[in-house]
């Protein structure tokens, strides 16, 4: 009996520790913008975190919800092991903090496993600033759609299903 026990109690660890390997994904630390995206050279030029933003809150929001993500310089869909590639469609900037925030951003991604497509989405999020909006810069409520996008595409990594809208869709 002794012996049974502790051979589930092992095939148990084996098996959770193969599921947390499994979520193991790479990412680029920095999400380039879309070649077609038609992004204002202000938003380019002035909110220049937005691309390590959405990567480093995919990764933290990975990590509350079991998924690992890895920052990598460089990847392709052709590159061993689960890949994201994410690009960065659209980000407007309406508005300001004296007449309200009115932004967006929008993203696609696709995920690959050993060069092999296994899903796509789309997300996108609007945000007005939140709590405090009127002391916020434009850079910042930006960002906040990042999180948000962030947190979506985390989500999704946990059961990624093809062809599915995130967020504000």
């Amino acid at each position: 009996m002794k012996n049974l026990l502790g051979s589930i109690v092992v095939a148990s660890v084996c098996l959770f520790a193969g599921a947390a390997f499994a979520q193991s994904v790479s990412m680029p630390r920095s999400v380039p913008y879309a070649e077609d995206a038609e992004i204002t050279k202000k938003v380019r030029g002035e909110c220049v975190l937005l691309n390590t933003q959405l990567a480093d809150y995919t990764k933290q929001f990975g990590n509350e919800f079991g998924v690992e993500v890895n920052l990598v310089d460089a990847t392709t869909a052709s590159d061993p092991g689960r890949v994201l590639l994410v690009e960065i469609v659209d980000a407007v900037s309406s508005g300001n903090a004296f007449i309200g925030h009115q932004k967006f951003s929008r993203i696609r991604g696709e995920l690959f496993e050993d060069g092999v497509r296994v899903a796509g989405f789309k997300a996108s999020r609007n945000s007005m600033g939140g709590a405090f909006g009127g002391y916020k810069g434009s850079c910042s409520v930006l960002g906040r759609t990042m999180k948000a996008l962030g947190k979506d595409v985390a989500m999704w990594l946990k059961a990624p299903s093809d062809d599915a809208e995130l967020g504000d869709y």
